[in-house]
């Protein structure tokens, strides 16, 4: 078999299948016959031979799919104008803490959060197969460790968790996180784009450090206004350059 139709049957069996395909399957395609690097060098190929094109050849966690360009989304939309799943705050914050500080107990999530984190919380994500218990820490209790998913990857467009973007604090993970798509039964359908949830993360990082700054201005304020009160009127007249 030559290189023009290996591509043809590769790019046949990553466009009719309904997830993502490994390079395991991949060799089984052709008896073994191709190596790793040889197929590694026809996705390749193929990602340049569909560069123009509404559809893009991607590598995630569990292997290879063909999905809609994300800048396509908003027409794809329209066809299916359900709104995916809504999250609570809490839900997210908690996504968010397994996704950056994995593997960790619910007590450390406690901990990060501040507050105990109800039941359904945890069931919810595991429900939806973004978290699971890996293992289990050796300590009173022994409280189950919890971790994100190759499935949560997949949703979210990356092969691994170095891709997740490094954002400082709690708030700005969480919203990055927030945008996060249900599983589409056709495999054509585009994945999180991650543009635009960072953007919004970095704005809300950036409003909230406007609001610290206005905040502490008006308890400057504050104080500068208690202690003039508590002057004595001699001294409120007197001014000092």
């Amino acid at each position: 078999m030559n290189t023009a139709q290996a591509k043809r049957v590769l790019e046949t069996a990553l466009l009719c299948s309904t997830q993502p395909v490994t390079v395991r399957d991949m060799r089984v395609l052709f008896d073994d016959a191709l190596g790793a690097d040889t197929l590694k060098a026809l996705l390749e190929e193929l990602q340049l031979d569909w560069a123009e094109r509404g559809l893009e050849l991607v590598s995630v966690a569990t292997g290879w799919r063909f999905q809609s360009r994300p800048e396509l989304r908003i027409y794809l939309d329209k066809l299916n104008p359900e709104k995916p799943p809504k999250y609570t705050r809490a839900v997210m914050e908690t996504l968010a803490i397994i996704a950056y500080r994995q593997p960790v107990t619910r007590g450390d999530m406690e901990d990060i959060r501040g507050v105990t984190i109800n039941t359904q919380i945890i069931k919810q994500l595991e429900d939806r197969g973004w978290v699971e218990v890996i293992g289990h820490r050796e300590s009173v209790g022994r409280p189950g460790l919890y971790a994100t998913t190759r499935h949560f990857l997949d949703d979210l467009g990356l092969s691994s968790l170095d891709q997740l973007p490094l954002l400082s604090g709690l708030d700005g993970q969480a919203a990055v996180l927030a945008s996060l798509n249900p599983p589409e039964a056709d495999a054509s359908q585009a994945s999180l784009s991650l543009e635009d949830a960072i953007e919004e993360a970095e704005t809300a990082e950036a409003q909230t450090a406007e609001a610290q700054t206005a905040e502490a201005q008006t308890a400057e304020g504050e104080d500068l206004t208690n202690i003039a009160q508590e002057m004595p009127d001699s001294a409120k007249g007197q001014h000092h350059d």
